[in-house]
Protein backbone atom coordinates (compact mmCIF):
# COMPACT_ATOMS: atom_id res chain seq x y z
CA UNK A 1 0.00 0.00 0.00
CA UNK A 2 1.37 3.43 -0.81
CA UNK A 3 0.79 6.77 0.79
CA UNK A 4 -1.28 7.98 -2.09
CA UNK A 5 -3.91 5.52 -0.93
CA UNK A 6 -3.84 7.02 2.55
CA UNK A 7 -2.82 10.64 2.17
CA UNK A 8 -5.49 13.28 1.83
CA UNK A 9 -3.66 15.04 -0.99
CA UNK A 10 -0.76 14.36 -3.33
CA UNK A 11 2.51 14.69 -1.47
CA UNK A 12 6.13 15.37 -2.33
CA UNK A 13 6.95 12.31 -0.21
CA UNK A 14 5.72 8.80 -0.92
CA UNK A 15 4.68 7.07 2.29
CA UNK A 16 4.62 3.32 1.96
CA UNK A 17 3.20 0.71 4.32
CA UNK A 18 2.56 2.83 7.42
CA UNK A 19 1.67 0.94 10.60
CA UNK A 20 1.56 1.35 14.36
CA UNK A 21 2.39 -1.35 16.91
CA UNK A 22 -0.44 -2.37 19.23
CA UNK A 23 -0.04 -1.83 22.96
CA UNK A 24 -1.10 -3.64 26.11
CA UNK A 25 -3.43 -1.98 28.60
CA UNK A 26 -1.70 0.79 30.57
CA UNK A 27 1.18 1.03 28.07
CA UNK A 28 1.80 4.70 27.38
CA UNK A 29 4.02 4.57 24.30
CA UNK A 30 4.33 2.85 20.95
CA UNK A 31 5.96 3.35 17.59
CA UNK A 32 4.79 4.18 14.08
CA UNK A 33 6.72 2.75 11.18
CA UNK A 34 6.73 3.24 7.40
CA UNK A 35 8.93 3.82 4.39
CA UNK A 36 9.43 7.38 3.13
CA UNK A 37 10.69 8.31 -0.32
CA UNK A 38 10.98 12.02 -1.12
CA UNK A 39 10.81 13.36 -4.67
CA UNK A 40 13.28 16.13 -3.73
CA UNK A 41 15.69 16.50 -0.81
CA UNK A 42 13.62 17.18 2.30
CA UNK A 43 13.28 16.30 5.96
CA UNK A 44 10.66 14.82 8.23
CA UNK A 45 10.58 17.52 10.91
CA UNK A 46 7.47 16.83 12.96
CA UNK A 47 4.68 14.34 13.51
CA UNK A 48 1.36 14.62 15.34
CA UNK A 49 -1.42 12.24 16.26
CA UNK A 50 -4.64 12.70 18.23
CA UNK A 51 -4.02 9.37 20.04
CA UNK A 52 -0.86 10.66 21.76
CA UNK A 53 -0.04 13.62 23.95
CA UNK A 54 3.48 13.80 22.53
CA UNK A 55 4.81 12.62 19.17
CA UNK A 56 8.53 12.61 18.46
CA UNK A 57 10.92 11.39 15.77
CA UNK A 58 13.32 8.89 17.32
CA UNK A 59 16.44 7.00 16.44
CA UNK A 60 17.61 3.71 17.90
CA UNK A 61 21.19 2.77 17.32
CA UNK A 62 23.83 0.52 18.81
CA UNK A 63 26.65 2.27 20.65
CA UNK A 64 29.15 -0.51 21.37
CA UNK A 65 26.94 -3.09 23.10
CA UNK A 66 24.28 -0.62 24.25
CA UNK A 67 21.09 0.08 22.29
CA UNK A 68 20.34 3.79 22.64
CA UNK A 69 17.16 5.60 21.73
CA UNK A 70 16.96 9.34 21.40
CA UNK A 71 14.81 12.02 19.88
CA UNK A 72 16.17 13.58 16.70
CA UNK A 73 15.24 17.06 15.44
CA UNK A 74 14.52 15.78 11.95
CA UNK A 75 15.13 12.93 9.57
CA UNK A 76 16.86 13.69 6.27
CA UNK A 77 15.10 12.31 3.20
CA UNK A 78 17.48 12.36 0.22
CA UNK A 79 15.68 12.66 -3.12
CA UNK A 80 14.63 9.32 -4.55
CA UNK A 81 16.12 7.25 -1.72
CA UNK A 82 13.79 5.15 0.41
CA UNK A 83 14.24 5.74 4.14
CA UNK A 84 12.83 3.07 6.41
CA UNK A 85 11.25 3.89 9.74
CA UNK A 86 11.29 0.48 11.37
CA UNK A 87 11.68 -1.24 14.72
CA UNK A 88 15.26 -0.88 15.89
CA UNK A 89 15.93 2.18 13.72
CA UNK A 90 14.27 5.49 12.99
CA UNK A 91 10.62 5.65 13.96
CA UNK A 92 7.85 7.98 15.02
CA UNK A 93 7.33 7.67 18.77
CA UNK A 94 3.82 8.07 20.12
CA UNK A 95 4.09 9.01 23.81
CA UNK A 96 1.53 9.72 26.50
CA UNK A 97 -1.08 7.58 24.75
CA UNK A 98 -4.66 8.55 25.57
CA UNK A 99 -5.93 4.95 25.31
CA UNK A 100 -4.75 1.47 24.45
CA UNK A 101 -3.90 1.04 20.76
CA UNK A 102 -5.45 -2.24 19.64
CA UNK A 103 -4.79 -4.49 16.67
CA UNK A 104 -7.24 -3.59 13.90
CA UNK A 105 -7.48 0.08 14.95
CA UNK A 106 -6.40 2.78 12.53
CA UNK A 107 -4.25 5.60 13.92
CA UNK A 108 -4.28 9.00 12.21
CA UNK A 109 -0.81 10.55 12.00
CA UNK A 110 0.14 13.90 10.51
CA UNK A 111 3.67 14.04 9.14
CA UNK A 112 5.32 17.41 8.53
CA UNK A 113 7.96 17.55 5.80
CA UNK A 114 10.26 20.48 5.10
CA UNK A 115 11.85 21.04 1.72
CA UNK A 116 15.25 22.64 1.10
CA UNK A 117 13.44 25.94 0.57
CA UNK A 118 12.01 25.76 4.09
CA UNK A 119 8.48 25.21 2.83
CA UNK A 120 6.53 22.79 5.01
CA UNK A 121 3.96 20.25 3.90
CA UNK A 122 1.56 18.37 6.17
CA UNK A 123 0.56 14.87 5.09
CA UNK A 124 -2.11 12.97 6.96
CA UNK A 125 -1.97 9.20 6.93
CA UNK A 126 -4.10 6.47 8.45
CA UNK A 127 -1.78 3.83 9.91
CA UNK A 128 -3.29 0.40 10.62
CA UNK A 129 -2.39 -1.16 13.95
CA UNK A 130 -0.47 -4.43 13.82
CA UNK A 131 -0.07 -6.98 16.64
CA UNK A 132 2.19 -6.14 19.57
CA UNK A 133 4.82 -8.63 18.46
CA UNK A 134 4.89 -7.33 14.87
CA UNK A 135 8.45 -7.18 13.54
CA UNK A 136 9.75 -7.11 17.10
CA UNK A 137 12.50 -9.54 16.24
CA UNK A 138 13.51 -7.52 13.20
CA UNK A 139 15.85 -5.26 15.08
CA UNK A 140 14.53 -4.28 18.46
CA UNK A 141 15.99 -4.95 21.86
CA UNK A 142 17.05 -8.52 22.25
CA UNK A 143 17.44 -10.53 25.45
CA UNK A 144 20.70 -9.64 27.16
CA UNK A 145 21.04 -6.39 25.23
CA UNK A 146 21.58 -3.28 27.29
CA UNK A 147 19.33 -0.32 26.55
CA UNK A 148 19.44 3.37 27.24
CA UNK A 149 17.04 6.17 26.44
CA UNK A 150 17.97 9.80 25.97
CA UNK A 151 15.78 12.83 26.31
CA UNK A 152 12.78 13.58 28.46
CA UNK A 153 11.22 10.13 28.59
CA UNK A 154 10.26 8.90 32.00
CA UNK A 155 10.85 5.27 32.95
CA UNK A 156 7.11 4.59 32.83
CA UNK A 157 7.12 5.68 29.21
CA UNK A 158 9.65 3.08 28.19
CA UNK A 159 8.57 1.06 25.23
CA UNK A 160 9.48 -2.12 23.50
CA UNK A 161 11.13 -2.25 20.10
Amino acid sequence: MTASAWAQSPSSVEIKDPWVRATVAQQKATGAFMQLTAKADSKLVEARSPVAGVVEIHEMAMDKDVMKMRQVPGLALPAGKAVDLKPGGYHVMLLDLKAQVKEGDVVPVTLVFEGKDGKRENVEIQAPVRPLNSAAAAGGMKPGMKGEMKGDMKPTEAHKH
